[in-house]
């Protein structure tokens, strides 16, 4: 196997602090080498990455979370779509968390998310996740700070129950520019093929700018665990956000070393008629 550069390049080491604004969302300003040698890179990462995912679903054992977090337009679909692009669609299962139903806000708010947890053998994908409930709740005020100021703990506790039952747990947050946010939501509105995708109320989310970089700086703060990582992936240059997105992954699943279950007995006995 070829060795990944810098798997942890983005880490957020537990019990640390990150500022936002300090860190480039530039691939010049983290990776030396140009486009072309990414995308090469990206091409023997995503084949690695399919060789290994399909390795997990015939062992069925293991299990994989990954979840994606970023402000909008910061590219959660199309890292989905480009570095799982080649899997087994039957050992991946995507779950994007929009607004909560009627139903699931009877209930607490965890209970929609523990039904997508991967079973074993599985991939799952969580294209926003559990903490909206620290993010666009505190943001934007749907809960007062009593209330989802204590969901820090309840998270980790989450996520601890979840590691001790076998699942791997990566969180990747796409870390892009204000300027590339404009650039991105003004193609939407340019495109009209794209229109579908951009919605009035984004102009709301983006006027909160900084309150939302103080939200995130605290998920990282007060989330990122030795058994439940953060990452803060630099994600202006999609193709370098590829690259970034794939190592990570491609790192834990060789960690975690998948094998093909044994054969059953006598197979070389077996003539088939």
């Amino acid at each position: 196997m070829k060795p990944i550069d810098q798997p942890n390049q983005f880490l957020v080491a537990p019990n640390s602090t990150v500022k936002l604004a300090d860190i480039s969302t530039k691939a010049a300003d983290h990776y030396e080498h140009d486009r072309e040698t990414a995308e090469k890179e990206f091409k023997a990462l995503r084949k690695e990455l399919a060789e290994l995912q399909f390795k997990l679903y015939a062992e069925g054992k293991q299990k994989l979370l990954v979840v994606l977090q970023a402000l909008d337009a910061g590219g959660k679909d199309s890292t989905i779509r480009k570095v799982f692009r080649g899997v087994n669609p039957q050992g991946v299962q995507v779950a994007s968390f929009k607004a909560p139903t009627k139903e699931e806000l009877a209930h607490d708010y965890l209970w929609r998310i523990h039904h997508h947890v991967p079973s074993a053998g599985m991939i799952g994908v969580f294209n926003r996740s559990h903490y909206e409930d620290v993010l666009i709740v505190r943001v934007q005020n749907f809960a007062p700070e009593a209330v989802w100021s204590k969901r820090f703990e309840h998270i980790n506790q989450f996520e601890k129950l979840l590691a001790d039952t076998g699942t791997r747990i990566i969180k990747i947050y796409l870390h892009i520019s204000k300027d590339e946010q404009k650039e991105r939501l003004q193609a939407r509105l340019d495109d009209p093929e794209r229109n579908w995708k951009f919605e009035s109320g984004d102009l709301k989310q983006r006027a909160k700018w900084d309150d939302y970089h103080v939200a995130f700086e605290d998920v990282f703060a007060k989330c990122s665990t030795d058994y439940a990582p953060w990452y803060v992936v630099p994600a202006d240059n999609k193709w370098y956000r590829n690259v970034a997105v794939s190592r990570i992954l491609v790192n834990e699943l060789r960690d975690m070393n998948p094998q093909f279950p044994p054969a059953e007995e006598g197979l070389e006995n077996i003539v088939i008629e």
